[in-house]
């Protein structure tokens, strides 16, 4: 063990983390995301809820600010509402990152969702059952 890092962040994730460079994808997950089927590196995060884990995960992790999107969420179909869970991602962006990160958000339909996913470098799935619960972080510089 040691210190300071949350005992949701596994040593596999952080090891995975610390071995991204600039630019690769860290893809977060619900736990209905096709996640095994569609990842590199697949860590399961049980019984972790999605938004402890971005906020863990954003005290340590420097985001990509040379690219207009360094965050992407799987967007909803026009017949649904706006998920709950996206106002949360946007408060724990905020808190580490600053109100202006928020312009750094990107959506993308499901289908293409999956293809960021399988590109990515790690994706991790979490517990959360809430729709459209999946977020994508760019790694960046310190």
């Amino acid at each position: 063990m040691l210190k300071g890092i949350p005992d949701i962040i596994s040593s596999d994730l952080m090891k995975c983390m610390m071995d991204m460079g600039h630019g690769d994808v860290l893809v977060l997950t619900d736990a209905n995301f096709p996640a095994v089927s569609h990842a590199k590196h697949y860590i399961k995060a049980e019984g972790v809820e999605i938004t402890d884990l971005l906020d863990a995960i954003l005290t340590f992790l420097p985001v990509d600010d040379f690219v207009e999107t360094s965050y992407c969420l799987m967007n909803y179909r026009d017949s649904e509402t706006r998920p709950e869970i996206w106002d949360e991602f946007e408060k724990i962006i905020v808190k580490h990152n600053g109100e202006e990160e928020l312009q750094r958000i990107g959506y993308i339909d499901r289908l293409d969702y999956y293809t960021v996913a399988e590109k990515a470098y790690v994706v991790v799935q979490t517990a959360t059952l809430a729709r459209y619960a999946n977020i994508t972080v760019q790694k960046g510089v310190i």
